[in-house]
């Protein structure tokens, strides 16, 4: 039994009505959402708002962190609408099942701990780019279709509404926490809005004019693909790309939400709960997602911290889709707009502005690169991935220039170099040249105290070394030496021929 309330976390301490009205709020937020990421990836918006359901249920119970939201996604609609425009919905719904299934993988595995090599110039990147592409997607609502079927942007009257209810909704969520914190500001604005366009008669967009939401429960459909190799090569590319900008989107999510919240998510159950919710997903006719800052930042935001808030966002969109498609279809999308741009605004990590100066100019360089190709690509997994590479090879050059070498020669004649800075594939250069093997004594000790033999090129760099010295018929000596440096160069042992021994007086490793 204690298992299961761990589980659904039923011990801490839950504001029912905060994490009611939170969910609400989240569930109209995610309707005009789903529908536009469905239309994206060439998929009928009900694929969109099945996918809303199914991952924000299950997520919310099982996953990792509470309080966060998962649904459909820009990120995964741009990676399976290349494969749902030519192969249909069909090995949309596979892809989506096998993209799980390597999720859930990850997280057996415990591969959620990757994250952390994500660097925070990385995260403020990644974090910026989403606001900005959430802002630039809430634009196509300031458009309208003209005669010759073109979008353009509104003039005259219609844009005058319809930014005068967009900065009302921005007024109300902005203020209305100044005045008193009883009533999510977000969900107040929502209704404010509704009540003004519907009081008033005012001609503006709506869900409605987007698509139609009606539908039922999510049937349960395995996709009709023939099980054959062509097949799974066809779609494991995809899956294995979904999977990891799902896990990636989600696991940064987790980080900033943690930050928010001054909790501690676990991500290994996250990938395990996103898998699951992904596999339940494609059986059950919806295009799979991932975790959705935008959304998640509208349930923090708006006080929610347990996973009640969660599985009611979910549970009211299902009954939005079933029961109350015709009232909901009616919502202003200024209202809407409003509220994605307010959180845009929160999104977006003002701070690392501030921080340029004090930054180094390569993490100045990683954040503004990882933005860039965030905004532009649409692509999060690959903004993240540039971003890690480039900031491991400039701490791979940076600690490549920190490798030193102190020289004396003692009352005996030997000469010691004292070596300082990690010594691997990278410093292997600057390393070598340090020594003077034809002008050095007979007898020569490099002490290793403060260095550390990380890779296999700083084995090679000892192995090749000791070779020079042994061909003048000189004696070298590998002084203090780590154990885990010892290790190493016993498993290499086998493979290049490094042999070395402890000196029982001095604790030296001798290379014969």
């Amino acid at each position: 039994m204690k298992k299961i309330f761990h589980l659904f976390d039923f011990r801490q301490k839950v504001d029912y009505k905060i994490e009611i009205m939170a969910g609400i709020t989240v569930a109209l937020a995610l309707i005009p959402e789903a529908v536009a990421f469905a239309l994206i990836a060439g998929l009928s918006p009900l694929t969109g708002l099945y996918a809303a359901f199914v991952m924000g249920l299950v997520t919310a119970i099982f996953g990792g962190r509470p309080g966060m939201i998962s649904g459909a996604t820009g990120a995964v609609a741009v990676v399976i609408v290349a494969l749902a425009v030519s192969h249909g919905p069909e090995y949309v719904f596979a892809t989506v099942v096998f993209a799980g299934i390597i999720q859930i993988l990850a997280g057996v595995f415990r591969l959620g701990k990757l994250i952390r090599l994500v660097p925070h110039s990385v995260i403020f990147g990644f974090v910026n780019g989403l606001a900005i592409i959430i802002f630039m997607s809430q634009l196509d609502q300031f458009k309208t279709v003209n005669e010759a079927g073109e979008l353009v942007w509104m003039t005259g009257e219609s844009l005058y509404i319809i930014l005068g209810l967009v900065l009302l909704t921005m007024l109300i969520i902005w203020g209305l926490p100044k005045l008193t914190k009883v009533f999510p500001s977000t969900l107040a604005a929502i209704l404010v809005v509704f009540g003004i366009v519907a009081f008033f008669g005012i001609d503006t967009k709506t869900v409605g004019d987007i698509a139609s939401i009606q539908g039922g429960f999510p049937p349960f459909h395995i996709p009709m693909v023939p099980f054959t190799w062509e097949s799974i090569v066809l779609i494991f590319p995809y899956a294995a790309i979904m999977a990891g900008v799902g896990l990636i989107e989600s696991l940064l999510t987790l980080n900033i939400i943690d930050e928010i919240t001054e909790t501690r998510g676990r991500g290994n159950k996250e990938c395990v709960a996103q898998g699951s919710a992904n596999i339940l997903s494609g059986f059950f006719s919806g295009m799979g997602g991932c975790a959705m800052l935008g959304q998640s930042l509208i349930n923090v935001s708006s006080g929610a911290r347990a996973r009640l808030s969660g599985i009611v966002a979910a549970v009211m969109l299902l009954v939005f889709i079933m029961f109350a498609a015709d009232i909901i279809q009616l919502l202003p999308m200024a209202a809407l707009t409003g509220l994605m741009i307010m959180v845009a605004i929160g999104t977006f990590e003002w701070a690392s502005l501030r921080t340029f100066r004090r930054m180094p100019k390569s993490d100045v360089l990683v954040m503004v690169l990882v933005t860039f190709v965030t905004v532009i690509l649409h692509n999060l997994a690959l903004a993240v991935l540039i971003g890690v590479i480039i900031s491991a090879l400039v701490f791979a050059w940076d600690n490549a220039k920190r490798i030193r070498a102190r020289k004396r020669i003692d009352e005996e004649g030997i000469k010691h170099y004292e070596i300082y800075g990690p010594l691997f594939f990278g410093s292997v250069s600057a390393f070598n040249e340090k020594f003077d093997v034809l002008n050095d004594p007979d007898e020569v000790v490099i002490d290793f105290s403060e260095s550390r033999i990380v890779d296999m090129s700083g084995i090679e760099a000892v192995n090749k070394l000791t070779e020079r010295y042994l061909k003048q018929e000189k004696k070298l000596h590998l002084r203090h030496l780590s154990a885990d440096c010892r290790r190493l160069l016993d498993k290499a042992d086998k493979i290049i021929e490094v042999n070395i021994l402890e000196d029982p007086s001095y604790k030296v490793a001798v290379d014969k």
